[in-house]
């Protein structure tokens, strides 16, 4: 299943057509995206008969599938190639931070360019559809709704500025563009082992496999879940791989005029212009 924000409006997609989660379901569900979270088990339930759109997918209509999650967690050093060239050992523990809820924006939303060191993460979003508190590592994924792309996108100065605490240089207006939708895990052959990168002007500077994390999905809700509990709707940004700008002789950062592309086999790309 495919679950979209189109328009501020719940709907699921069927290739280029959508189905109103408020129609289909009578009300139970909708129409703001984030009321599917609320009982995702009863939700699934409640759309498992829709098998077809009724009215027109438009690309320019897509909003962050998930608008407004309670908490968004987002891990550092998480690719064994990321570590590798920032020169940094592998971690013992996840690296996490925060990117502030207010940060989120859609797949084709502009990204407003601050300063001359904003830089590009691609990564893949995990999306909590029930409260996981003291999970097993064995029994994470059931507690994931869906999976979907995500840009860290990161103002390295800021980032740096104040002791290497991450959160607001993580968090400028538009700095974490998510979609183009969320994609149930049923529907992903093997989550553990997807393609994603992302391209700058149509040159990819980002192309790795989530093999390469050094704490999967499973065992981040794992680990996250043995401090607090995460909640329903709750966002995972899983770390980028090996390719950001930062790390590049001599360092490149993103300019004014230029598209950025991400995506994630499997679950769809977004194209984010710099303005």
């Amino acid at each position: 299943m495919k679950l979209a924000n189109h328009g501020g409006r719940a709907v699921l997609v069927f290739d280029r057509a959508i189905a109103d989660v408020e129609e289909a379901t009578g009300g139970r569900f909708g129409p703001e995206p984030m009321s599917v979270f609320d009982d995702w088990p009863a939700f699934l339930d409640a759309v498992a008969g829709v098998t077809r759109g009724t009215a027109p997918l438009v690309n320019a209509d897509l909003r962050c599938p998930v608008p407004a999650p309670r908490q968004v967690f987002a891990i550092g050093l998480n690719y064994k190639s990321h570590a590798e060239e920032s020169g940094m050992a592998l971690p013992t523990v996840p690296a996490t931070f925060t990117k502030f809820p207010a940060s989120l924006a859609g797949p084709y939303d502009d990204v407003e360019i601050v300063g001359g060191a904003v830089d590009w993460e691609v990564e893949l979003v995990a999306v909590l559809g029930r409260r996981a508190d003291r999970v097993d590592e064995g029994d994470a994924w059931s507690y994931v709704a869906g999976l979907t792309v995500g840009q860290d996108i990161s103002d390295r100065a800021l980032q740096f500025a104040a002791g290497s605490q991450f959160s607001l240089g993580k968090s400028r207006r538009g700095y974490g563009p998510m979609g183009p939708w969320l994609v149930t895990v049923d529907e992903v052959a093997n989550p553990d082992e997807l393609g994603l990168g992302c391209s700058v002007d149509g040159e990819t500077v980002q192309d790795a496999r989530t093999s390469d994390l050094i704490f999967s999905v499973s065992r981040l809700i794992a680990e996250l879940s043995a401090v607090l509990p995460l909640l329903p709707g709750d966002v995972i940004f899983t770390g980028t791989p090996a390719g950001i700008g930062a790390t590049r002789e001599p360092s490149r950062f993103l300019q004014p005029g230029q598209v950025l592309e991400s995506w994630v086999e499997g679950i769809g790309t977004i194209r984010n212009c710099c303005v």
